[in-house]
């Protein structure tokens, strides 16, 4: 019984850590399976006809048996409507994906939005402000960079 908490307190440290050179490995090929499928248009779903879509990231569980999709439609349009097309397709594009990556078992396929774009314009509308814009032309000693020589 000893070994089996053993073994917990390695998971939690393991998770602490982040995923393993394994997991990172098999998520590239997983990542890059499910676009070439997307992007080859060989699903016949309605809502996902003449949509294109980027798969930003995939992370595989521990035991390579789960894995998390996170997609952005071009645009950011009508992200429920695709994420919902996607659920929907998901066993036989999961079923692709193990055509193309050889791994023991094929990954079950979870999608979610990748919110990493809203972040990413919300901190550059954040710099864009006008009592944030001064600041950072300053240079390290508060002093702004005119381009002189310093005379």
């Amino acid at each position: 019984m000893a070994k089996h908490r053993e073994s917990g307190r390695q998971d939690s440290r393991q998770r602490a850590r982040g995923p393993s050179q394994r997991q990172l490995r098999a998520g590239e090929l997983v990542r890059h399976a499910v676009a070439e499928v997307l992007t080859r248009e060989e699903i016949h779903h309605e809502d996902l006809a003449g949509v294109a879509i980027t798969v930003t990231e995939v992370a595989l569980s521990p035991d390579l048996r789960q894995a998390t999709c996170y997609i952005m439609p071009l645009g950011g349009k009508d992200t429920d409507k695709v994420l919902k097309a996607l659920h929907r397709v998901g066993p036989w594009l999961g079923g692709q994906v193990a055509r193309r990556v050889s791994l023991k078992f094929a990954p079950r396929l979870h999608f979610r939005i990748d919110g990493s774009f809203d972040n990413a314009s919300h901190i550059d509308d954040l710099l864009r402000r006008d009592d944030v814009a001064p600041d950072l032309k300053a240079g390290p000693d508060g002093h702004t960079d005119d381009g002189g020589d310093g005379a």
